[in-house]
């Protein structure tokens, strides 16, 4: 049996199949990238993550933004959203309740995000595209409500705001960076996740005062 260069012979049977290219090989590698800076900016804020990535996609041209996203009705509704989460975002306790609300949105729309992305490829790699999105997703939501669990230990509203202004630019600029150099993004989104964790062991008496008086309030609004 001649074997032709870029194909490759499976043992015990009688298939030649082609190999991969290395820039299917690359491609699929950034795509990950992507995929998992994409989530783990869905954990933060995934309403900012589609209307940036829709309009950067729709008015630049730039690759990788899948078409769904683009769409105007999607935009609407995203852009709705988070100009809802936007003010919910940088309110003390209204914050936390927010979080518990996002607990199952944020990794679901991450998961939705990572299985767009994937596009065309099969149904097997496009599922580890959506678990990977989606677990990025819930990890650095778990990190931000911890955090912010923290903070409302000691309320007084500048800290959330600031806090609020610095994850949306932390967003903005990891997402669009995620669509021109998706390994570099990662990276940047990786250390963020690491002190993020890191600052939630620090504070970890924090976060339990902050529960405690967001559970507190709700049994007295009760």
């Amino acid at each position: 049996m001649t074997i032709a260069a870029g194909e490759h012979y499976i043992p015990g049977s009688q298939a030649v199949l082609p190999c991969p290219t290395r820039t299917e090989y690359s491609v699929g590698v950034d795509l990950m990238a992507l995929v998992l800076t994409s989530g783990w900016a869905s954990g933060i804020n995934a309403y900012a993550v589609i209307v940036l990535m829709g309009l950067l996609g729709r008015y630049t041209g730039l690759d990788g933004v899948p078409g769904s996203v683009q769409e105007t009705e999607v935009l609407l509704i995203a852009g709705g959203m988070y100009a809802v989460e936007f003010v919910t975002d940088k309110i003390p306790y209204v914050d936390s309740l927010w979080d518990t609300i996002s607990t199952l949105i944020r990794p679901t729309l991450g998961a939705m995000l990572g299985y767009l992305i994937a596009g065309d490829a099969d149904s097997v790699h496009q599922a580890w595209y959506a678990a990977a999105g989606g677990g990025s997703a819930l990890a650095s939501h778990l990190v931000k409500a911890g955090i912010r669990l923290a903070i409302n230990g000691s309320p007084e509203p500048v800290t959330n705001v600031t806090v609020s202004l610095g994850e949306d630019l932390t967003v903005a600029g990891v997402v669009t960076l995620a669509l021109v150099q998706p390994w570099l993004a990662l990276a940047i989104a990786s250390f963020l996740f690491l002190v993020g964790v890191a600052l939630v062991i620090v504070l970890f008496r924090l976060v339990r005062r902050g529960w405690r008086r967001w559970r507190a309030r709700g049994v007295a609004h009760a």
